[in-house]
């Protein structure tokens, strides 16, 4: 299964390119790789069918609960025939529809779709908590960029924002819901969770974790208060509301509701809130779906509508419940997939998807109307489409619940109103006459007419010949839910039942809809208040609201002020420390006398005397040599305290800020005036008497203790042993820490991509950067930098057994470059350099995580070093040296990048 994924996911960026060569007839090739995926998943199908569950791991960092865990049993197994079979069809028909566009864009919507259908199959496939996570955010962002497909609309736009809001809400939900897990558990194994569900509801975080799960379930199934962002999701192309709107991504939330069903049930109170939550947004979708004019529209409010139905199956109990809730989902994909396939043909036919400007299309639609109706007849529930069938299961799950009647008044008259709607939305458009000729812009074609036709008969297939489908798929599917065997019986007639005279009642109602659809309409439209259960506007004006709020906010607490931001930090800092002093109550204890070391003394003078310097100066060039003149001393502490690592970075460090900051000091005034009050300078000045003060106390108590030191010891021991160095420092950040120093580097790295973005050449000619400098330093300057250059190489390559390592050594890499620069021009160094900065940057992120791979793919962790040690005097040889180089250029790019950019910022 995970080799499924990866090579779908290869597979999403790849094969839709062929769309920008092979035009037309695209759609038919891409659909190679669902339908593949398809043919693959169904050779599960033995598996499946005899009620085991095929599981898949591949642990990365096991002790952090980060592994790749897939799982695939019935019911996941159900979402994969239907995310692969419809995503087939999808792309197929998306050819057919998209046939105007430009072929970069049918390329790009391909991809998107591609991409939608790996993150689909990630999540109903996924064990990880942590995993589901990260494939559940990637269907909300894919929607996004599908939703606003059509970047030139501000409705597609407003629509895809509307999405993303409230379902990444429910995604944060997801997050916190799983932290809370992991806390309680230890784990991140959703079928644990789920088996050690008592557990979870006896600690402090139960009702918690159940409320953060429904509010993830309601905001991606759009179940009330959280419905309208799917009515708005219909600015998406129709392939893509076809596919993520009716038929896979808005099940997501009835998945994870359904796995959760016996935690959620467990409360006591969790069933109550899920079927009261489902009767809400039925009645509210069932009343806006009176009032929709446009065909997809209706489409959406009865999609909306269904959800409630089958959260409201989650809901109930009993094991009827779970048959009509997996019955339906089926059912469900597919007739309402076949639908929207129905009136993206109309608006791609005649350019309007209004219902009362449509009429008559089915002489120039026939196959259309032929799909239309067939999906029709299955939303109504009308024999023998599986639609009756499941509708029969709805309503004996009902009847055999320990649950009130209400419940089954709210399904009753709401599937009436879909009966309504599925009549209205096939006469109104094919089959009653037009008020005025509507013009057919585009005729049907085999891409737009195969996937309806397909999923209609599909209805009535099934309906007539259930054995394959129940046995394979239905069966299994509602014994994974319900967590044993359950009798399922699929079959057109049951004989003279309750449910059968419940079936009648909702087609005799629905068909007095249809036939008084005009005035109750017209009624409905005029009563402008019915608008306001929709949401959509108190939304906008909360999200207005915030917005309001958090400018003043903003405006309060990022006032520009430096030394405000530092005095309020420095406030906090001195109020918890001395708060946390107070509340310790011990007396403060001073280390044992010494004698004192004259030179270390020395040393802390100069660095004190320079911090005063720097305080006192007014003019930018003293303070910038009293400032490293304190650099410096700090420098020589840590060298005389057994620290060379530490020294040298340090050195390097100091130089380098010289070098940025006379880059800067070329162009700004020297002498600055006073800027602070007397009063302000009186409080800055105790400020930071009070901070020297804490600190002060703070080192005297620390110097006083000695503490045990396990981890140091541990390290110092394990350095060569377990990783083949002397230098315990470089040894612990490209080893035993490597993780984290990966971390780092990811967040230089990014920080160079956005100072670049920041210090973009504007029209900057790199001559200009240069300034006349003295001849010696001019003629100095090349040897200079092939020294540090070579200086460099030779701090990376020893790091590992002396001191140095990557960092340091991109540091000396990056002050060569600076002295070019300084001397010859920021345009003479970048020549040198002969490549970009950001270039630099992500060929040494790449290099870091890819010296990382060797070791996982022989089956350790990731970032496990592989050793080879030829012996005969040969040196040893390691994936370590590449973690090092990645580092060196990493640091070598974001420094030069914001060199670069200071001095052609200086130059302007």
């Amino acid at each position: 299964m995970l080799s499924l994924l990866v090579l779908a996911l290869i597979a999403a960026c790849i094969v839709p390119l062929v769309a920008r060569v092979v035009g037309k007839g695209a759609g038919l090739i891409v659909s190679v790789v669902p339908f593949g995926l398809f043919a693959a998943f169904v050779a599960f199908a033995s598996v499946v069918e005899r009620g085991w569950v095929r599981s898949e791991g591949w642990r990365w960092a096991p002790s952090l609960g980060l592994d790749v865990t897939l799982r695939l049993d019935g019911f996941s197994f159900l979402f994969c025939l239907l995310i692969t079979g419809i995503g087939g069809l999808v792309t197929i028909y998306s050819g057919g529809y998209l046939t105007d566009k430009p072929r970069d864009e049918r390329s790009r919507f391909l991809t998107l779709i591609l991409l939608f259908m790996v993150a689909m199959l990630g999540t109903v496939l996924a064990d990880n908590l942590l995993l589901l996570i990260l494939f559940w955010e990637a269907t909300s962002i894919l929607s996004f960029l599908l939703i606003g497909f059509d970047s030139r609309s501000p409705r597609s736009r407003r629509a895809a924002i509307m999405a993303l809001q409230v379902t990444a809400g429910g995604g944060l939900a997801l997050i916190a819901a799983v932290a809370m897990i992991g806390q309680v558990l230890g784990g991140y194994s959703m079928a644990d969770a789920v088996r050690r569900a008592p557990e979870l509801l006896a600690s402090p975080w139960g009702a918690p974790i159940v409320v953060c799960i429904m509010i993830a379930g309601f905001t991606k199934s759009a179940q009330f208060p959280f419905h309208f962002w799917l009515p708005n999701a219909m600015q998406a192309p129709t392939p893509a509301s076809a596919f993520l709107h009716s038929a896979t991504m808005v099940k997501l939330g009835i998945y994870l509701l359904a796995r959760f069903e016996p935690l959620i049930a467990g409360t006591g109170w969790g069933r109550n809130v899920m079927i009261l939550v489902a009767c809400t947004t039925m009645l509210v979708a069932g009343l806006q779906a009176l009032r929709a004019e446009s065909f997809k529209s209706a489409l959406a409010y009865s999609t909306i509508a269904s959800l409630g139905i089958l959260v409201l199956l989650v809901g109930l109990d009993g094991p009827a419940a779970t048959v009509a809730m997996v019955g339906f989902l089926l059912a469900h994909a597919l007739y309402k997939a076949a639908l929207f396939f129905c009136a993206g043909s109309v608006l791609h036919a005649t350019g309007t998807g209004t219902l009362r400007s449509l009429g008559g299309l089915r002489r120039s639609l026939p196959f259309t109307a032929l799909a239309c109706t067939l999906a029709s007849l299955s939303m109504a529930g009308i024999p023998p489409f599986l639609g009756f069938i499941t509708k029969e299961f709805l309503f004996e799950a009902q009847l055999e619940s320990s649950w009130e009647l209400a419940p089954l008044a709210v399904a009753v008259l709401v599937n009436a109103v879909m009966v309504g709607v599925a009549g209205v939305i096939t006469l109104r458009p094919f089959f009653l006459a037009p008020k005025k000729e509507v013009r057919i812009e585009h005729g049907e074609s085999f891409s737009l007419v195969a996937p309806p036709l397909f999923l209609a008969f599909a209805g009535l297939v099934i309906s007539l010949e259930p054995d394959w489908i129940t046995r394979v798929a239905i069966r299994p599917a509602v014994a994974a839910v319900y967590r044993q065997p359950v009798s399922v019986d699929v079959a057109v007639w049951h004989g003279l039942t309750p449910m059968l005279a419940l079936s009648a009642v909702v087609v005799t109602i629905g068909a007095a809809i249809v036939i008084f659809w005009r005035p109750l309409h017209l009624v409905l439209r005029r009563h402008a208040a019915i608008e306001q259960i929709g949401l959509e506007r108190l939304w906008e004006r909360s999200i207005r609201g915030m917005l309001r709020l958090s400018a003043a906010i903003t405006s309060r607490v990022e006032h520009g002020d430096l030394s405000g931001y530092l005095a309020t930090a420095l406030t906090g800092f001195v109020a918890l420390v001395g708060w946390a002093m107070w509340q310790a109550g011990a007396g403060l204890r001073l280390p044992a006398a010494e004698p004192v070391r004259l030179a270390e003394a020395a040393v802390a003078l100069t660095g004190i005397a320079g911090a005063l310097a720097a305080a006192r100066a007014r003019n930018l060039l003293a303070a910038m040599i009293a400032v490293g003149l304190t650099g410096f001393a700090v420098a020589i502490t840590f060298m005389l305290n057994g620290a060379p690592d530490l020294s040298i970075t340090q050195f390097t460090v100091e130089a380098l800020i010289v070098v940025l900051l006379t880059a800067l000091l070329l162009v700004v005034p020297l002498d600055a005036p006073h800027t602070r009050s007397p009063r302000r300078r009186i409080g800055h000045a105790a400020l930071a008497t009070a901070f020297a003060a804490v600190m002060f106390v703070a080192m005297l108590d620390m110097g006083s203790v000695v503490n045990a030191t396990p981890a140091a010891d541990w390290f110092g021991r394990m350095s060569y042993p377990a990783g083949k160095g002397h230098n315990v420092v470089n040894v612990i950040l490209v080893d035993f820490r490597g993780l984290d120093t990966l971390g780092e580097t990811t967040v230089i790295a990014v920080a160079a991509l956005l100072g670049a973005s920041l210090l973009r050449a504007r029209g900057v000619d790199d001559g200009a950067a240069r300034r006349s400098v003295h001849y010696s330093f001019h003629a100095a300057s090349r040897p200079l930098f092939w020294l540090l250059l070579a200086a460099s190489v030779m701090i990376l390559w020893r790091g590992h057994d002396q001191p140095g390592g990557g960092f340091v050594g991109g540091l000396v890499a990056a002050l060569a470059f600076a002295v070019l620069s300084l001397a010859r021009g920021v345009g003479d160094a970048a020549r040198t350099l002969r490549t970009a900065p950001v270039t630099l940057v992500a060929t040494g992120l790449g290099l870091a995580v890819a010296s990382g791979l060797p070791g996982m793919i022989g089956g350790a962790p990731f970032l496990s070093q592989l050793w080879w040690e030829p012996g005969g005097g040969l040196p040893k040889l390691s994936t370590t040296i590449l973690f090092d180089i990645g580092v060196y250029v990493v640091v070598l790019g974001a420094v030069l990048t914001f060199l670069f950019g200071l001095q052609r910022e200086a130059a302007r």
